[in-house]
């Protein structure tokens, strides 16, 4: 596996657009103190960098270039039906950065936007003055990190302190920080609060290193779960989305013996399962841009508008999973994704 750090600034980030009106915004400047060679553009709007023509996002992860820009008009969004909600009525989710700096084969990222280049949106202030006015009407339960990973960004924007430092001060708000990240030196600077859930992908170390590149290890993301467990951090494990590749069941059941063995599952929040799934749109502009992706090509079932592992596969492999998880943990707290009804609890 390809190591990240060795390739974090150099050349990823050797260019950084930045739209006129942010130039002088504060975290603007602050992101820009981070890479004092790199070679700044400055452009009027992010789309004329990230939405032009004849991009090839699959190449352009080998060296991803920043884009700093203002986000206009809807900052939030009403959770998708390919996400879990866990029984939260008010479900949301928000994009203060797009794209990963992780490169996972199967992420619908790759089939969402047109650049493998990642925008970060400097205007937080804005993102948190429209959470406030849904929060004068309901609760709200807000996914922050599924456009991108924050915390693997963290280094970089600071950003997970101040949703930390923003979420402290709300009453009814709560927040699912998704990860694949192990960075234990930036998690340990927070106290642990209930509001702020650390929501681990775990997947089987095959996968990892055959379709998740840049991320950590299983035993790297598990060791960092376990110390946030030791500080009172809530976190939750996700087992979604489960990939198939040969031998599947032998893969997914190490992997459950790894989690077993560092993870008291009596005292994560709760744990998500579901196979892959992504919209027919997403999944057409993938094949377009890798025609030698396995995981991609398989030949997936349709239905309303998405594609998923054939019924019997599906339900064959969530199955495997939750019953090997209901040996540790309580069912109320197993969470499974359903064409049926988007979301269930077993």
């Amino acid at each position: 596996m390809k190591n990240l750090k060795e390739n974090y600034f150099n050349p990823f980030f050797s260019h950084i657009y930045i739209e006129e009106s942010i130039l002088n915004h504060t975290r603007t400047q602050q992101i820009l103190a981070k890479f004092p060679s790199a070679t700044v553009v400055k452009i009027v709007h992010y789309k004329d960098v990230f939405c032009r023509n004849k991009q090839n996002s699959h190449l352009q992860h080998n060296t991803q270039k920043l884009i700093l820009a203002a986000k206009q008009g809807t900052l939030l969004y009403k959770g998708a039906p390919v996400c879990q909600s866990f029984g939260n009525q008010y479900f949301y989710y928000t994009s203060c950065i797009m794209n990963c700096i992780f490169d996972c084969s199967y992420c619908y990222l790759k089939g969402m936007y047109p650049s493998a280049n990642i925008v970060v949106f400097v205007n937080l202030e804005d993102f948190f003055a429209e959470i406030e006015q849904v929060l004068a009407n309901h609760p709200l339960y807000l996914c922050i990190s599924y456009d991108t990973d924050l915390l693997a960004m963290e280094s970089i924007t600071g950003y997970v302190k101040e949703w930390y430092s923003f979420a402290t001060k709300q009453k009814h708000l709560k927040i699912e920080l998704r990860t694949k990240c192990a960075n234990k030196s930036l998690i340990q600077k927070f106290d642990p609060i209930p509001k702020i859930i650390y929501a681990f992908t775990l997947s089987p170390q095959v996968i990892i290193e055959t379709y998740e590149h840049y991320t950590p290890s299983l035993s790297e993301r598990l060791s960092c779960a376990a110390e946030l467990i030791r500080t009172g951090c809530p976190v939750r494990l996700c087992f979604d989305p489960m990939i198939y590749v040969p031998d599947w069941k032998q893969h997914y059941a190490e992997m459950l013996e790894q989690v077993f063995c560092m993870i008291d599952l009596q005292k994560v929040v709760d744990v998500s399962v579901g196979t892959f799934r992504i919209s027919q749109d997403y999944l057409k502009n993938m094949r377009r841009q890798n025609s030698e992706s396995a995981v991609i090509w398989f030949p997936f079932q349709k239905d309303g508008g998405y594609y998923h592992y054939p019924t019997d596969l599906m339900k064959q492999m969530e199955c495997f999973l939750t019953q090997k998880l209901e040996q540790k943990i309580s069912k109320e707290k197993i969470f499974r994704w359903s064409t049926e009804t988007e979301t269930q609890q077993l």
